[in-house]
């Protein structure tokens, strides 16, 4: 499809004039308390913001990459990007996630704590007929898309205070570890300003560019979102509906099994744990072969079922459980073991507070 500027990016105008009136500098916000995976480390002064040296070869030719692949004015690119600004924080910020440091019990205490699961359990009485309703429709339980919503953005308070296009420029320009990867997914950004009328001047997200309450980096959002209150938009920003129907069509994109565990408890002997990999996401093992290796878990589980053999540090100590599927579902979301078992068992513990308080 040949795609005018004008038709892409309807806002530009509004952009414009608003980077007119920019400050030079961009004051970082305190950092949304996430999952810690998005939370940057404490802070330290920062270098100060800068605008793009659009002429860098690098960069210049990335837009007459996109320029030509789009059927846009190259100019017209380069007045949009003119307007983002390299953040050294966030380069700081990305260089040293948080679970890299962290053992499962440290991060289980961070994530499932007892605020988070008060303010799960009054969001979810809040929104439980929209809820109920996409749960069944589409079986992903209640508690989960809650969860999620709760460890991405403490249920839509913190979702995050830095400009998507800031965040996407300086990752994708200037963090060549993954540089292909934002690059990527400024391109899907730029797309869904038009597509979503979305303002790239006021559009924020976390360090890393994950939009809205569920956190959706812009291909997701693009692929993903699902318009729930059938207003003709995709807004994870402020539509609940739009929210919990994309996260719920996330998991069953990614295998979702309705009604299927996700996490068993286990017990494993010492040399099992310490051969274990915590990057590990896939379904390796088999309940025979695990039993097999001495690993003890609910016996009513088939010999045949796909497994993961999860490592759990406790405080006193090595852990391990058992994850299926779903549990490999929930890591699709964001690609670590820790994070999703965080979202089981803040799950878990809203489930059982919400069946508590019911009358």
């Amino acid at each position: 499809m040949m795609l005018r500027m004008r038709d892409w990016v309807t806002v530009l105008p509004l952009l414009l004039l608003t980077a007119c009136s920019m400050p030079s500098s961009i004051a970082q916000a305190p950092p949304a308390a996430t999952p810690p995976a998005a939370t940057p480390p404490a802070a330290v002064a920062p270098e100060p913001p800068t605008p793009f040296d659009l002429g860098r070869a690098d960069i210049a030719g990335w837009i007459d990459e996109i320029a030509a692949r789009h059927s846009v004015p190259a100019e017209d690119l380069r007045d949009l990007l003119a307007t983002g600004r390299r953040q050294p924080a966030i380069l700081a910020a990305i260089s040293r996630p948080a679970e890299n440091v962290m053992t499962w019990w440290e991060y289980r205490e961070k994530l499932v704590s007892e605020q988070r699961i008060a303010e799960g359990t009054a969001f979810w009485k809040t929104h439980r007929q929209s809820l109920d309703a996409i749960s069944a429709r589409t079986g992903v339980d209640s508690a989960y898309l809650v969860a999620i919503i709760g460890v991405e953005s403490s249920y839509g308070r913190r979702a995050g205070t830095w400009r998507v296009l800031d965040a996407l420029m300086t990752l994708g320009f200037d963090y060549p570890r993954r540089s292909k990867f934002f690059l990527a997914e400024l391109e899907q950004f730029l797309l869904l300003v038009r597509e979503e009328r979305l303002d790239p001047a006021t559009a924020l997200g976390s360090y890393a560019g994950a939009m809205g309450s569920p956190q959706f980096m812009p291909s997701s959002y693009r692929r993903l979102a699902v318009d729930g209150s059938g207003d003709g938009r995709r807004d994870l920003f402020t539509d609940w509906d739009d929210v919990f129907s994309s996260v719920a069509n996330y998991f069953v994109a990614s295998g979702w099994q309705r009604g299927a565990q996700v996490i068993t408890e286990a017990t494993a002997p010492e040399e099992v744990f310490a051969a274990l990999d915590r990057r590990n996401l896939d379904l390796k093992d088999t309940a025979e072969s695990l039993r097999a290796r001495g690993v003890r878990f609910d016996p009513a589980v088939a010999v045949d079922t796909p497994l993961i053999l999860i490592p759990a540090e406790q405080r006193d100590g090595p852990g391990v459980r058992v994850g299926f599927a779903n549990f490999r579902v929930i890591t699709r979301y964001n690609r670590s073991i820790l994070y999703a078992m965080a979202v089981h068992d803040l799950a878990d513990a809203l489930r059982a507070r919400t069946a508590a308080a019911a009358p």
